[in-house]
């Protein structure tokens, strides 16, 4: 058995599952309600407070589906009940970022500014401290959206090795590099 396919989703209090008959789950919470279509092959059994996830067969494709369908629903129940949260940095002299709505107004050194349309499930705030980067802070309920989101902002103007300017997560290490080196 999977190490990660066969331990039990529990469910905390205020969240409700449901299973279609076209293998489809979606869960419900005070965050909101995502759902996600199930191959045919792997069952999904609801009892109590917890959610089992189950595969037919020792076959290579049936155990890596197993263990990614337990990982996904889990990260459902995790987004509903308690959300994710992304927080990107702005390292750079006069770079900006502004929230207004669903668009995020970003000042990253070109000769416009770059206006980001969010989804309406992300919800995004901006922090801006003297003396210090400006942060941008992503929420949601669905982990893989708030992903994508944050890579594509994070596309715009990524770090570059030398000085490090550019949009990083908060947290990241980068790999820096020497610059030139003057000849003797």
């Amino acid at each position: 058995m999977s190490r990660i396919g066969k331990m039990p989703v529990s469910l905390p209090a205020g969240i409700s599952v449901d299973v279609s008959d076209n293998n489809v789950i979606t869960v419900k919470g005070p965050l909101g309600e995502l759902s996600k279509p199930v191959d045919r092959d792997i069952e999904i059994e609801v009892s109590g407070n917890e959610i089992h996830v189950r595969r037919p067969s020792e076959s290579k494709r049936h155990k890596s589906l197993h263990g990614l369908y337990r990982a996904l629903i889990a990260n459902m129940v995790t987004g509903v009940s308690e959300g994710f949260k992304k927080e990107l940095e702005l390292v750079g002299v006069g770079y900006r970022a502004e929230a207004r709505g669903q668009d995020l107004e970003l000042n990253l050194g070109f000769s416009h500014d770059i206006v980001f349309r969010l989804p309406d499930e992300v919800k995004v705030e901006t922090k801006t401290e003297r003396r210090s980067n400006p942060i941008i802070t992503l929420t949601s309920a669905d982990k893989q959206l708030i992903g994508h989101v944050a890579a594509k902002i994070r596309s715009l103007r990524p770090p570059e090795p030398f000085k490090g300017k550019g949009i990083k997560f908060v947290g990241e290490e980068l790999r820096r590099k020497a610059g030139k080196s003057a000849s003797v």
